[in-house]
């Protein structure tokens, strides 16, 4: 199946990534290895990210891609498939259809992304990219869960300290 997605070269796009088992704790336990995926495609796909926030079973990342390249879909293909092969294939559940593709079953096939309209709605992703870990309860405050680009913003005084505790969540980004 063909799904539509939004085409922009040289665009900035606000991504959603899901593992499968919403349970697993995947993402932060094998941190190490999901950088290296992010360093090794960027290296050979050069890609910024202006926002990222990775939670134990899902991400949120802000991306903007070089002039005259949309191939977001390649990059996330590459990053997947890096961090996939990098784990053990313990109690992994693969079934039928990812096993004739010769799939893991680490990631949901597909993502949510949403291309980035102008400056609001930047800094609407990125405040809600920071907020992630307070909306599901792992932190009191936004500064304080680790696995965040809050902290460089904060560095550049790009945001508060207290997001956690000043943050109106309005509107929803879909997860």
């Amino acid at each position: 199946m063909l799904y539509r997605r939004a085409q922009a070269p040289g665009g900035t796009f606000f991504f959603t990534v899901n593992l499968l088992d919403r349970t697993s704790d995947a993402l932060v336990r094998e941190i190490g290895p999901l950088r290296q995926a992010f360093r090794s495609v960027q290296e050979r796909h050069p890609f910024s990210i202006l926002a990222i926030v990775i939670m134990p079973d899902h991400l949120h990342t802000i991306w903007e891609l070089p002039e005259g390249d949309g191939n977001y879909a390649m990059r996330w293909n590459l990053i997947k498939g890096k961090f996939s092969r990098s784990l053990p294939k313990i109690g992994e559940t693969v079934g039928a259809s990812r096993q004739v593709k010769r799939e893991r079953g680490i990631w949901q096939r597909r993502y949510w992304e949403h291309q980035i309209r102008d400056d609001v709605d930047l800094m609407r992703h990125v405040d809600y990219i920071h907020f992630n870990p307070v909306k599901h309860g792992y932190v009191v405050h936004a500064c304080d869960w680790p696995y965040s680009s809050i902290h460089r913003a904060m560095k550049r005084g790009d945001v508060q300290t207290d997001l956690g505790s000043c943050f109106d969540d309005g509107e929803g980004f879909g997860e």
